[in-house]
């Protein structure tokens, strides 16, 4: 609040002159108030707004006639993409059981590495209109590989790909495969 500094006279004897009061305003309050303005606005506000990615999901037929009907994909026209642990990727264009530890092929996420598979197996598909990649993530893999990967569809052009689970027999494969190059060469002493 304000407050008004009353001096007292002198016991000099003499005029007695009427001298300003100074005033003082007390700035408590109005801290107070900021430091709840502050707090106020800083509840009220959006930091930043989530990011979501977009990955055009074809809608659910309303009609059981309308669902287009099971396609087999020639493996020619689709490359498997498994996301393997510490940045490893692995591909294939092999069935069941032709896929073999020697079949798991490794890359890397570089402009020679995945993108430049891609590409080639989109060239030598029998229909490159239907050319599909699958993505198959496993446990050991990390989300940003993953958009890594979906970012290298945006790159190469494919609007065909889908994302599953590694199958039973893939995952065997895999984990062979990471089994073998886990492996450290014996020293020779």
């Amino acid at each position: 609040m304000a407050e008004v500094q009353v001096q007292e006279k002198s016991e000099k004897g003499g005029k007695v002159r009427s001298k300003k009061q100074n005033t003082r305003v007390d700035m408590t309050p109005m801290v107070d108030l900021g430091f709840l303005l502050i707090t106020f606005f800083m509840f009220t506000t959006t930091f930043s707004k989530p990011n979501v990615m977009d990955l055009g999901l074809p809608a659910k037929p309303k009609d059981e006639r309308q669902k287009p009907p099971d396609l087999e994909i020639d493996l020619s026209n689709s490359i498997s993409i498994i996301l393997g642990k510490k940045d490893k990727i692995y591909y294939h264009q092999k069935d069941k059981q032709s896929l073999g530890v020697d079949d798991l092929n490794e890359t890397s996420f570089d402009r020679e590495g995945i993108r430049k598979v891609v590409i080639q197996a989109k060239s030598r598909a029998k229909n490159k209109d239907i050319f599909t990649v699958i993505i198959k993530p496993t446990d050991d893999s990390v989300y940003k590989n993953f958009v890594d990967l979906l970012d290298e569809m945006a790159i190469t052009g494919n609007s065909r790909y889908g994302v599953t689970d590694v199958k039973p027999w893939e995952q065997a494969v895999y984990e062979k495969k990471v089994g073998e190059s886990g492996r450290a060469a014996p020293d020779a002493d």
